[in-house]
């Protein structure tokens, strides 16, 4: 018998996470690599790990994540919201209206919604996106 996997997308700025959730004792493995390895700050461990932590999940998990694009800070919020996406579906099956659910505590915390600011494009005659170049009266 095949092991069930939860599978879920985020995205953040121009990150896409890939995030495939199997039941096991805790293991993240982030491109092949440990995510205490793979990223260079233990707050950026922290902050990925937060879904789990609220709904009390951190060692029963398994998680293996594709993330493409972005920097470190990108690439955390995108796993961290395939691992929402992917703990909601786990929990699909419960009464969603009970306070006790996934989708209750995660909602609280914030982790459900998808962060939509990105980078504003750059401008012609400026500097970059709003900056413009020093004004000068001679």
């Amino acid at each position: 018998m095949s092991k069930q996997v939860w599978t879920a997308t985020g995205r953040r700025k121009s990150s896409v996470a890939q995030v495939r959730m199997t039941g096991g004792t805790g293991n993240i493995v982030v491109n092949g690599v440990d995510v205490e390895e793979y990223m260079p700050y233990a707050t950026l461990v922290m902050d990925l790990k937060q879904p789990l932590v609220a709904t009390n999940n951190e060692n029963r998990f398994d998680i293996d994540i594709t993330v493409k694009g972005g920097g470190f800070s990108g690439q955390t919020g995108a796993i961290r919201l395939g691992i929402t996406r992917a703990l909601l579906k786990f929990d699909a099956n419960t009464d969603q209206s009970r306070e006790d659910s996934y989708r209750h505590i995660l909602k609280n915390e914030g982790f459900i919604t998808r962060d939509p600011r990105v980078k504003e494009r750059k401008k012609y005659g400026l500097k970059k996106a709003r900056r413009a170049p020093q004004f000068s009266k001679r």
